[in-house]
């Protein structure tokens, strides 16, 4: 009896030990400094996080300005003129991040920081790649 209390309480310390050490989020200086392969660009691993700080703001959760939620792949890539799969140079979501036909993002006078060169080329490269849930 008294094995399985301790065993229990083992499991237990490391549990939260390993929960405390999670972080599910990373901040804007964070995303900032990671830099995005040239090919093979991983969504969940390099694309979300930049939306995720960059863009959920104001497109994802109860904000969807102009319609647009960048908050998951499905949403990402639910409308095929802000994500054309294979085809950046015809994707919404590149023009806004690199300023064209329009679309500027973040919006001129914003708050909110532009996306750097490694960005702007790692969702190029991922929709040039077929914008896949990876």
């Amino acid at each position: 009896m008294r094995t399985r209390f301790f065993a229990f309480i083992i499991i237990a310390v490391i549990s939260v030990c390993f929960y405390a050490g999670c972080k599910d989020t990373i901040t804007g200086d964070e995303v900032d400094k990671i830099t995005i392969p040239s090919s093979n660009v991983s969504y969940g691993k390099y694309i979300q996080p930049v939306l995720n700080v960059h863009c959920t703001s104001c497109h994802g959760g109860s904000s969807t300005e102009g319609g647009v939620i960048l908050t998951t792949w499905a949403t990402t890539t639910l409308n095929y003129n802000v994500v054309s799969p294979n085809h950046a140079s015809n994707s919404q979501l590149v023009w806004a991040v690199e300023g064209k036909a329009g679309y500027i993002m973040p919006p001129l006078g914003s708050s909110y920081k532009s996306l750097n060169t490694n960005q702007v080329n790692g969702i190029i490269t991922w929709i040039n790649e077929g914008a896949k849930n990876n």
